[in-house]
């Protein structure tokens, strides 16, 4: 499957609830939410396409001097596990790198076997946990964490995964 990753557009911001309400129940943001966010000047938002247009994920940042916080990533339960939210992951990672942030941060619940596996492949590591930090049912957050991306060993992995 060929991805497209392009910015958020308002156009797209209903596709997008959709994709929220199967990722996260009744727990998600809200239209409004996302509305909000893509006339925030800290925030990023973008959407992973396939050939024929269809939404198939979408992933959000904010950048706060030399830091940017993933505020989202999500995929489409019937498109998971084809690649699409690591294509995600490496656009923020090369924006990143474009806008000079240095270092990356998220949470991730604890149950979230995939997406921290995904993380730690890129050099992500757990330095923390909030506690009943996700609303619907009180799980735990692991709090990840980059080490400075424009280290040799962060780049060289990077670079190594970027063209896998």
């Amino acid at each position: 499957m060929e991805i497209t990753i392009r910015r958020m557009q308002k156009a797209d911001v209903d596709n997008v609830i959709a994709i929220e309400e199967k990722a996260y129940g009744e727990h998600h943001w809200s239209k409004d939410s996302f509305l909000n966010e893509l006339s925030n000047d800290l925030a990023r938002y973008n959407c992973a396409f396939d050939e024929n247009g269809n939404l198939l994920g979408y992933s959000g940042c904010w950048q706060i001097i030399e830091e940017v916080h993933i505020t989202n990533i999500a995929v489409s339960p019937e498109f998971r596990r084809q690649k699409i939210g690591e294509s995600l992951l490496k656009r923020i990672i090369d924006e990143c790198y474009e806008n000079k942030a240095k270092y990356i941060t998220l949470e991730v619940r604890v149950s979230n076997t995939p997406a921290i596996n995904l993380y730690e492949k890129y050099g992500f590591k757990s330095l923390g946990v909030r506690k009943g930090y996700y609303q619907n049912n009180n799980e735990d957050a692991l709090i990840m964490w980059t080490e400075n991306i424009f280290y040799d060993k962060f780049k060289l992995n990077y670079e190594k995964l970027k063209h896998m």
